[in-house]
């Protein structure tokens, strides 16, 4: 699992050396997809600012993605596979058991959103762009969590 994109090879071209902007390109491509959920979801905020027409309770999902998207990024795949890790709550295990949580929360976020999106704006028919705010929101940051974290490379970290 932890080394899920190291073997992906890029298109080559001279004019660029990919091997050394790996983890600069994962974490550029990650943080616009970041950048560009929460956008929709502001803007969908101020387009529909009643509760009527888009409920302030569904940017809960929103919060919580962002949650998750901390919470599995805050380990490194060093730490999951135990490379030299021993101390802290748990050690090895622990890392292990706070990734999980952090993907649950990140998998019950999406489902959620859909969730949402059909129940709330898809069968009542109505205008359906808030709950595809929502939708988008949730699955751009779910995509820069996992280019965040298996795109980037810890060998280039030294």
């Amino acid at each position: 699992m932890a080394g899920f994109l190291d073997n992906f090879r890029w298109p080559e071209f001279e004019c660029i050396d990919w091997g050394e902007s790996r983890n600069t390109v994962a974490s550029i491509v990650a943080g616009v997809l970041f950048f560009t959920g929460w956008w929709i979801i502001i803007d969908a905020a101020v387009v529909y600012p009643t509760n009527k027409d888009m409920n302030h309770a569904f940017h809960t999902c929103g919060v919580m993605s962002t949650i998750a998207f901390f919470m599995i990024n805050a380990v490194s795949n060093g730490q999951v596979r135990g490379d030299g890790y021993s101390e802290g709550c748990l050690g090895r295990t622990g890392a292990r058991i706070w990734l999980f949580i952090g993907f649950m929360l990140m998998f019950g976020s999406l489902i959620a959103s859909m969730w949402i999106l059909f129940g709330a704006y898809v069968v009542p028919k109505s205008d359906v762009y808030p709950g595809l705010a929502v939708f988008f929101q949730n699955a751009l940051i779910f995509f820069s969590s996992l280019i965040y974290k298996f795109g980037r490379t810890e060998e280039l970290w030294a």
